[in-house]
């Protein structure tokens, strides 16, 4: 990127990323007197008020997803510094077992509902894809494998990540009810349900920092299978492993990479942590900077939701959606009851 380009890119994401910080930093302090909400929860609803209310204008949404999506990047790489090996283990085989389980139903359960309501083969294995990996991403590095148009990738984007904001707040509460929110259980059903990375962060930190680590950790194993899940599908669209590979060395070539940086950027730092490289006192600094960077992404996430566009969803959009959503939490909630409690 040269310089002009930069100066450019900057001042695009300059006015949102601002905001972000701005909201970050007064739920930072308004935590402060009631630091049982945590500044991540504050954060995220004083952004859904200010950018429902008037700053959603078009000049801050380049700013609003850098942090949402880089910023949030940048908060997972250094949490691998905090984190052991141990620590990833501790999720045992049960926890392993969970999400490969967990997202085998949510693909199968996903294709019958949109089966049922009549969606086109295409359009459910996007839906599949996203509620099973993680969200945007997924949808992305699946379209051009199963030859999806870019109208069903837009749709498929859209209900995806209308479901997981709805799942955001009501995992916490259901994990309350049932769990007194535990942390292994909880970040299970939060890690293990939601679609986007940002959006686990955000539901984890609702509950809780433990939780919303143990919580990603889930969610970067879902995402590690992403590859394994493109592959399935290229199959059911009855194409070769030649084919698949080929398209999947066009999508890198263009710099599509399947496997997020952030993913390979936490497993780094993780190991660097555990074979103390990374000594106590630079990972305590990267824990209280990855903590603070992850405040002004979900101050983004919360400026972000559209209010008006959840409620304008069409009857059968809303229908697979609701199906989807439900699905994904009664099979969380009777395979962490079998696996990980």
């Amino acid at each position: 990127m040269n310089n002009n380009k930069f100066v450019k890119y900057v001042k695009e994401i300059l006015p949102g990323l601002l905001v972000s910080v701005v909201v970050a930093l007064i739920g930072i302090f308004i935590a402060k007197f009631v630091p049982q909400l945590g500044a991540g929860t504050i954060s995220i609803f004083l952004g859904m008020f200010i950018g429902n209310l008037f700053l959603n204008q078009d000049i801050f949404q380049k700013g609003y997803k850098f942090s949402e999506t880089d910023i949030l990047s940048y908060s997972i790489v250094l949490l691998g510094a905090t984190l052991s090996v141990s620590t990833l283990l501790e999720l045992g085989i049960g926890g392993f077992t969970f999400i490969i389980l967990q997202m085998a139903i949510t693909i199968i359960g996903v294709l019958y509902i949109g089966k049922k309501l009549g969606f086109s083969e295409n359009f459910r294995f996007l839906m599949a894809s996203g509620n099973a990996v993680c969200g945007s991403s997924a949808i992305a590095a699946t379209a051009p494998v199963i030859d999806a148009d870019d109208k069903d990738k837009g749709i498929a984007i859209t209900i995806v990540n209308i479901t997981g904001i709805v799942l955001m707040f009501i995992l916490p509460l259901i994990a309350k009810a049932l769990f007194k929110s535990d942390v292994m259980p909880t970040g299970a059903l939060i890690g293990g349900t939601l679609q986007s990375v940002g959006q686990v962060a955000a539901s984890g930190a609702m509950v809780g920092e433990e939780v919303k680590d143990i919580a990603m950790i889930f969610k970067i194993l879902r995402v590690v299978l992403l590859v394994v899940v493109v592959f399935i599908f290229g199959h059911l669209k009855n194409k070769s492993d030649g084919e698949i590979v080929r398209e999947e060395v066009e999508e890198i070539e263009k710099k599509k990479v399947k496997i997020p940086w952030y993913v390979i950027g936490f497993f780094i730092t993780c190991a660097l942590f555990s074979l103390h490289i990374i000594p106590i006192s630079v990972s305590n600094i990267c824990k209280q900077i990855s903590n603070n960077l992850e405040i002004i992404a979900l101050a983004a996430i919360g400026l972000r939701v559209n209010v008006k566009e959840l409620l304008k969803q069409g009857k059968a959009v809303s229908l697979y959606a609701l199906g989807v959503g439900t699905l994904q939490i009664v099979a969380a909630l009777i395979l962490i009851f079998i696996l990980v409690r």
